[in-house]
């Protein structure tokens, strides 16, 4: 299971790498200019914290390994990461209802997410 939370953190590195490129990938620099004023910023605001929390959580699963595993909390974590992707995959097919091999590919990963965060709790 060590290698699974080492996998893990990778696996939250490159969704932050991916957000990090949504100003690139989506023309956020022309796009968002459409939106309000507010909703431009905090399109934008919520991006850069999740790219934040993408970080944390990676920080967590190489730094605190054996404590994710063995603790009370490391499990509530893992439980709680796990849950966050499987919301994230509902949300896949409310809010973005299109048949597109991007949209399943990118839905598959998150079934990949609740996955692997549970797994150790089985364990």
């Amino acid at each position: 299971m060590y290698t699974v939370i080492i996998f893990l953190g990778f696996y939250n590195l490159l969704f932050a790498l991916f957000h990090l490129l949504f100003w690139r990938l989506f023309k956020w620099k022309e796009e968002v200019h459409k939106l309000s004023f507010a909703n431009r910023g905090i399109i934008q605001i919520l991006n850069i914290q999740i790219v934040y929390y993408f970080v944390a959580v990676a920080i967590v699963c190489f730094c605190f390994t054996n404590e994710l595993l063995t603790t009370d909390l490391g499990k509530v974590f893992l439980l709680g990461n796990s849950l966050f992707w499987a919301i994230r995959l509902v949300q896949q097919y409310i809010f973005l209802r299109k048949n597109s091999f991007v949209i399943h590919f990118l839905a598959v990963l998150f079934l990949l997410g609740t996955v692997l965060f549970l797994l150790p709790l089985l364990y």
